[in-house]
């Protein structure tokens, strides 16, 4: 390996800022967005006696919490029913972004890659020294993506983004429920590097993730899109499914039809295949001790069955998460790659057949490495502004 990739590695997780002392736990906590994981971040909050405040920009995701009388979560986790706009005791709902995140100690920045991106071009005025911003997922580089944004924006506050990878439950939404089950650990880091009074602020919240030394291990750490692309879309007769088989004319029993399910030995190969790809471009970063090929899969489907299993998403929601799996995890994954010299063939092969598929070319909108301000000239201009970012945007 060369030994210029390890110094770009040891200068992109580092802050040249010490840590800040220990903080309390995090209480005054805004969402951004109100899809149904801003929801289960908001109903969480609150099962925790947080002050909640939750943003949308969109009239009808307000009117359907109002109509509903809250946020309902069902199976695993804090089951109950989450009042919205009924006092200090319910999550008080908005369409006023300054008064979402003002005074806010931690704000979560939900909903696909292109609202995330939209969130931190706009928090860039409204943000102050000490806020915590917490991206769930981050996928890959998603903290230092949202350190770019905000630096274009021009933020001057000193704020901590999280990138954690994913939340502590899988769920299942239908209106304003959420049917639960319990998620394992995921990684997540800080940026800048070495603020881990932010993650253990959280743990409250968030009581699954499991830190990570930098947003580089954190992002390369991210194997969804390597999981989620296969599992869903190579399926039919030429590929072995995962799952119980059922006789003809059999039905399914509905605990065994989850996305443990959708992964048989062919799509088990190609993610192996994939996972292979972003290990050799992790180490290449200096990024070792990611999981065995195994263990990370179950991270991201959960088990085949029983308490914990990934439900299957609907279509729009599968779609969602390829849209996202490219813009999020592959292409930035193949941006590092290039850099290195390294080729990935069957992760640029997954973002063809996933632009066929959607009938878009969901790439060009990906995370690369110079559209968040790391030019790719030389390895020194690559050191300079992933110092810069590691400053928190300044």
């Amino acid at each position: 390996m060369p030994a210029d990739f390890e110094d770009f590695a040891r200068v992109a997780s580092r802050s040249s800022r010490s840590a800040p002392p220990a903080a309390p736990r995090l209480t005054r906590i805004a969402v951004l967005g109100g899809g149904a994981d801003a929801r289960l971040i908001a109903a969480l909050s609150l099962s925790e006696n947080c002050e909640v405040t939750l943003f949308s920009a969109y009239g009808k995701e307000l009117d359907l919490m109002r109509a509903s009388s809250g946020i309902a979560l069902r199976g695993a986790g804090p089951v109950g029913s989450y009042q919205v706009d009924q006092g200090a005791a319910s999550v008080a709902l908005t369409a006023e972004l300054d008064a979402a995140v003002d005074g806010a100690e931690a704000i979560f920045l939900t909903g696909p890659i292109h609202k995330q991106r939209t969130y931190a071009m706009v928090l860039a005025d409204h943000l102050s020294d000490g806020q915590v911003l917490v991206l769930s997922p981050g996928r890959s580089l998603g903290a230092v993506e949202t350190a770019w944004n905000l630096r274009l924006g021009g933020c001057t506050a000193d704020v901590t983004i999280v990138e954690a990878q994913g939340l502590p439950f899988w769920y299942r939404s239908e209106g304003t429920t959420l049917t639960l089950s319990e998620r394992g650990f995921v990684a997540a880091a800080t940026l800048p590097r070495g603020r881990n009074a932010a993650i253990a602020g959280l743990a409250h919240i968030l009581p699954n993730l499991m830190e990570v030394e930098s947003v580089l291990a954190s992002g390369f750490g991210d194997l969804s899109a390597g999981v989620e692309i296969p599992a869903l879309i190579m399926g039919g007769a030429g590929l072995t499914s995962g799952g119980i088989a059922v006789p003809m004319g059999g039905t399914p029993l509905p605990e065994n039809e989850n996305f443990a399910a959708l992964i048989g030995p062919d799509q088990m190969r190609l993610i192996e295949t994939l996972a292979e790809e972003r290990r050799s471009v992790a180490r290449a970063f200096g990024v070792r001790g990611l999981p065995d090929s195994a263990d990370w899969i179950a991270q991201f489907t959960g088990p085949a069955k029983g308490a914990g299993s990934r439900p299957v998403p609907d279509r729009d929601a599968a779609r969602h998460m390829l849209r996202d799996g490219v813009i999020g995890s592959l292409v930035p994954l193949c941006s590092a790659a290039q850099l290195a010299g390294i080729d990935v063939p069957q992760t640029r092969a997954m973002i063809a057949l996933t632009g066929a598929i959607l009938d878009a070319d969901v790439a060009a909108s990906g995370r690369r490495l110079e559209t968040m301000g790391i030019t790719a000239d030389t390895i020194d201009d690559a050191r300079r502004t992933f110092d810069a970012l590691t400053l928190g945007g300044r």
